[in-house]
């Protein structure tokens, strides 16, 4: 979902306005990032609280190229990172996850051997059908074990877009929320629908529904499930004592042109390291707690939820390693802002640097002129010289740097020569300079790939009598062509 997708922020099709409602009664982030243009590495650092160079989400294949965990992968999160989840289970927490998981999925990388003690939904994206020979269909699961699989017990209507994965995702949300409730017992609810990726779907009753097409039906949707969910909240007597984070992983993809989001006024979307691929939509809800009505424009980033969560549970964060996010309790309670960069990666490389309003590009493509040529463009109908370009662009001795108060579109460079540009660059070289010091990357685990750790036999399948045979192993090297 993109920065521009809700009605609070600009769509003018306003129909989100359970999630305009959530802002009115809380505080909404204009400026409020993701820790990278792609769905598993943001998840893995939300999780983790650490950038994907640190926690492994991560390849080194290729120069500046975005990673994930589709079925092929053979790697998934590391034993050595410490998941929110985790530490939250050791503070008492019950912690459920509904929806994608994607941070890998064989049997050692899912949810329940990280600190989730439930979860209801499937460890990669709902792409398919596939035919079950050469490629299997995607796991459902319920805890630890598959209870189907994608188009064959939980249909995606590809013609219409019908599926009611939302109603089962949200009716999951809420009995969760309703138990712990009841059991008065602390609980962190990761909810991780996926209905606005591609192919986008939506439930019958909300198809045809929306003037911008089925994309907007999914987003319609959701924005109910999100009301039917905090009315849970004030329902079972919680919605007091709860924090609700709203946020997105990555930027629309504009690739799906009509298909996809709107990113509002920035540029690009989902696999850039512009501002519509990492800017995302953000909303922070606790009745009693954050005062309704506010805006604050603290830089902020989807790794500040892990330490934010820790700080609010009493948890110390881990001190063995380097945390990236931040505390927002602060911010949440008095409107304390605090000065911080955003880092923004793609892949193995610091592509861009933002310190206030000034972001500095060190790297600079959007993809290679062979994708374009096969009509895969991330920047459709947008173009800024040597800026959107589809050869990567070196700009690391002198960086094209942006004002992004006065342009958040990125579409004017500062002058090299200015005092203006002189100041920023000399401010966001300091902070790079110590951000690589203190930089130990994790051992990347999206380089190798292989068929035979595809969703063949995934636990729980002998129960239904329906592991399939894998092929012999045979690993290689990850294709990452962005």
């Amino acid at each position: 979902m993109g920065w521009g997708d809700l009605g609070v922020f600009g769509h003018p099709s306003k129909e989100t306005p359970r999630l305009d409602q959530m802002a009115s009664e809380g505080m909404l982030f204009p400026d409020f990032y993701t820790a990278n243009p792609l769905c598993s590495p943001s998840r893995a650092a939300l999780l983790t609280g650490r950038l994907p160079l640190r926690n492994g989400f991560y390849t080194t294949n290729a120069h500046a190229r975005n990673g994930y965990t589709p079925q092929e992968i053979v790697g998934g999160i590391s034993d050595r990172e410490l998941l929110l989840s985790e530490l939250l289970a050791l503070a008492g927490y019950r912690n459920k996850i509904v929806g994608k998981w994607h941070l890998g999925h064989q049997a050692q990388y899912l949810p329940l051997k990280h600190g989730f003690h439930e979860w209801f939904g499937s460890s990669n994206c709902h792409f398919g059908p596939y035919n079950d020979k050469s490629t299997p269909n995607i796991p459902v699961f319920r805890n630890d074990e598959m209870i189907g699989r994608y188009y064959e017990d939980f249909q995606i209507n590809r013609t219409t877009g019908e599926s009611n994965l939302t109603i089962l995702f949200t009716e999951e949300a809420t009995s969760f929320i309703k138990k712990q409730a009841q059991a008065q017992q602390p609980f962190f609810l990761y909810w991780a629908p996926d209905a606005t990726h591609a192919p986008v779907y939506a439930s019958r009753s909300f198809l045809d529904k929306s003037e911008r097409g089925l994309y907007g039906d999914a987003v319609r949707e959701l924005d109910f499930s999100v009301g039917i969910i905090l009315d849970t909240l004030w329902t079972t007597g919680v919605a007091n004592n709860t924090l609700v984070f709203f946020t997105s992983d990555n930027g629309a993809a504009l690739v799906s042109k009509i298909m996809g989001g709107s990113n509002g006024p920035f540029l690009c979307g989902k696999e850039t390291t512009f501002e519509g691929g990492m800017r995302e939509p953000a909303i922070a809800w606790w009745p009693g707690t954050i005062k309704p009505g506010q805006v604050s424009h603290q830089l902020g980033t989807v790794m500040d939820l892990f330490s934010t969560a820790l700080d609010l549970a009493g948890v110390e964060p881990p001190s063995d390693r380097v945390i990236d996010g931040i505390s927002l309790k602060s911010t949440f309670i008095d409107g304390k802002m605090t000065d911080r960069p955003v880092f923004y990666y793609r892949g193995n490389e610091l592509m861009a640097v933002r310190l206030g309003f000034y972001k500095a590009h060190f790297w600079c493509w959007s993809n290679s002129w062979e994708e374009l040529k096969q009509g895969i463009d991330f920047c459709p109908g947008e173009k800024v010289e040597g800026i959107t370009s589809h050869q990567q662009m070196n700009y690391t001795t002198q960086p094209k740097i942006f004002h992004l108060g006065r342009d958040p579109g990125e579409k004017y460079t500062l002058n090299p020569k200015s005092k203006e540009y002189q100041k920023a660059k000399s401010a966001i070289l300091e902070i790079v300079k110590e951000h690589k010091n203190n930089l130990t990357p994790g051992k990347p685990q999206l380089n190798w790939c292989d068929k035979a750790v595809m969703h063949w036999s995934p636990p729980g399948c002998k129960k239904l009598k329906r592991c399939l045979t894998p092929p012999s192993p045979k690993p290689y090297l990850c294709s990452w062509p962005h």
